[in-house]
């Protein structure tokens, strides 16, 4: 009977062996994961469950009796610690663990502050995992002080949640605006008004020189223009790295994340990569999609070309960011853009255009669903609209799916 394994127990992993017993295959799955809980989604860990509003059993992706029904044995609290990808195999401690097909849905790991300039002092955090917003949560209290290091969405989302919490925030970001490598200045100015609404401090072109600690917690910082801060905790959001370090101990081809190919297979045969740390081909080029969706519709083409579908993944990107009131929707991927047009919705709702030359290519839309929605529709048909339409207040946006 066909063994599959499956290394990596977040959306991307769970999504994987759902999908191959949903597609009818009856061997062995296992599911491995490093974290004792049982998969859960990440995105509602830095916004509702930090802020109290989400409970940790609906964090869960699934029940455990899923798990159980589905005859799909969960390894948690148990971090591999050796493939042998000549005798497909895999260790855990003791146990070793024979496998036909590998799935490797390892992730990403957060960037961390050096040692040597405080990154391992008490009352540092990053926001990643489950224990990482445990560990935090208690000090997020109004009337505390706070450092953002990193001016991405991660620490945008770190800097509202603790806003709201009363918390006294200054963040940091050392390129010269917010979101410079994923947005456009307008998608910046945007977000920058609206931190600094609600009380956050937003220093561009300023980072972090080190920290300052006393009896081993964190008590302040100095700044590149030599200001220093009091502080009660830290936040890093400063961005993440693909978790590559079983691949590479598998001896797979490691390129910006593990390298696939268009069905997800690693240089092994037997080994498929999904999610956060594969690298796949996409219109030419070589990407890696931190997303949710990403991790799902990747894992779930991958179960079904572990069972033989022979099917190439089309990467259809969209994210999402909740800050404030605001919800952000992105379509598309940017890269490349030569101009921007603004969309002035109704009231609160804006979008922003981004085209190469007449093509479009995303589409950032603050709490406006219908642009990206349409915006969407036109990107994964392939398809472009007028630019001077897009940002005429009179053009009915559907009206853009039928130019």
């Amino acid at each position: 009977m066909s063994h599959i394994v499956v290394i990596g127990a977040g959306q991307a992993g769970s999504s994987l062996v759902a999908k191959l017993r949903k597609d009818g295959f009856d061997g062995e799955i296992t599911l491995i994961g490093a974290e004792t809980a049982l998969p859960y989604q990440r995105p509602p860990l830095s916004k509702a469950y930090l802020l109290g509003d989400m409970a940790l059993e609906r964090l869960f992706l699934r029940p455990e009796s899923f798990y159980a029904d589905n005859n799909i044995t969960l390894k948690l609290g148990q971090p591999v610690t050796a493939i042998d990808a000549g005798a497909k195999t895999v260790s855990i401690g003791d146990e070793v663990i024979s496998y036909d097909h590998l799935a490797l849905t390892t992730g990403s790991d957060p960037r961390r502050l050096p040692v040597a300039i405080g990154g391992d002092l008490e009352g540092v955090f990053v926001v990643r995992g489950l224990g990482d917003v445990d560990a935090m949560a208690p000090s997020v209290t109004k009337g505390a002080r706070t450092l953002i290091v990193g001016g991405g969405y991660i620490g945008l989302e770190a800097a509202a949640v603790c806003a709201k919490r009363g918390v006294d925030v200054v963040l940091v970001e050392m390129a010269d605006r917010i979101l410079q490598r994923v947005a456009a200045p307008e998608t910046s100015d945007y977000f920058r008004t609206l931190h600094t609404s609600h009380g956050v401090d937003v220093r561009e072109g300023v980072g972090l020189d080190r920290l300052l600690g006393s009896d081993g917690k964190v008590t302040g910082a100095v700044l590149t223009d030599g200001t220093e801060l009091e502080l009660d905790f830290v936040v890093v959001g400063v961005g993440i790295t693909p978790a590559t370090q079983l691949a590479e101990m598998a001896g797979v081809t490691v390129n910006n994340g593990i390298e696939t190919d268009a069905q997800g297979r690693t240089s092994d045969a037997s080994i498929w990569a999904a999610g956060d740390c594969a690298s796949f081909p996409y219109q030419g080029e070589r990407i890696r999609l931190e997303s949710v969706p990403n991790a799902i519709d990747q894992s779930e083409v991958v179960a079904q070309n572990i069972m033989g579908a022979g099917k190439e993944y089309i990467a259809k990107p969209w994210f999402w960011s909740d800050q404030y009131d605001v919800k952000l929707q992105i379509a598309g991927l940017n890269t490349g853009y030569t101009h921007v047009v603004t969309r002035s919705g109704d009231g609160a709702s804006i979008s922003f255009w981004y085209f190469k030359d007449d093509q479009l290519l995303a589409v950032d839309a603050m709490n406006d669903p219908r642009a990206y929605m349409v915006g969407k529709r036109l990107i994964d048909m392939g398809k472009t609209c007028d630019p001077n339409a897009v940002g005429d207040p009179e053009t009915e946006l559907k009206s853009l799916l039928k130019a």
